[in-house]
């Protein structure tokens, strides 16, 4: 598995696998408005201060990574907007070696930390409390 910088430029890749994951259970997004669609990936890749990554397996877009970099007194924040990994890829600890790979990633880039929004009721939540995430107060 490899991990990669993204940009807009990716675009349709981003939203084929974005919709193919929140679409189902247990999110059940409806993105069936194209435009609207476009319009999120924009805000969250097409940015000066977006960052996205892309985890790739043999060439295939398995997981994806969209947030924003932001200056802080504390130092540079990496805030994660979105995170996933194809459905079909989930468990098999593609998603930890993400998290793990982007870590290395933003530490290269003068990142000081990693700010990411879940529920308390969702997968997710479980998942990053595995990989070391813990909740700011």
């Amino acid at each position: 598995m490899e991990l990669k910088k993204l940009s807009i430029n990716d675009k349709e890749a981003i939203k084929e696998l974005f919709t193919g994951v929140f679409t189902v259970e247990p999110w059940n997004d409806d993105w069936s408005d194209g435009e609207q669609l476009d319009l999120y990936i924009e805000d969250l890749c097409g940015q000066g201060y977006s960052l996205t990554f892309g985890l790739y397996d043999g060439g295939e877009l398995i997981g994806i990574s969209m947030g924003d970099i932001k200056h802080w007194f504390r130092g540079t924040e990496y805030l994660i907007n979105e995170l996933c990994i194809k459905t079909d890829r989930q468990g098999t600890g593609a998603g930890t070696f993400f998290l793990t790979e982007i870590e290395k990633a933003v530490k290269e880039m003068g990142i000081k930390q990693i700010f990411l929004l879940t529920g308390r009721d969702v997968p997710a939540y479980n998942f990053y409390k595995k990989n070391g995430y813990v909740e700011e107060s």
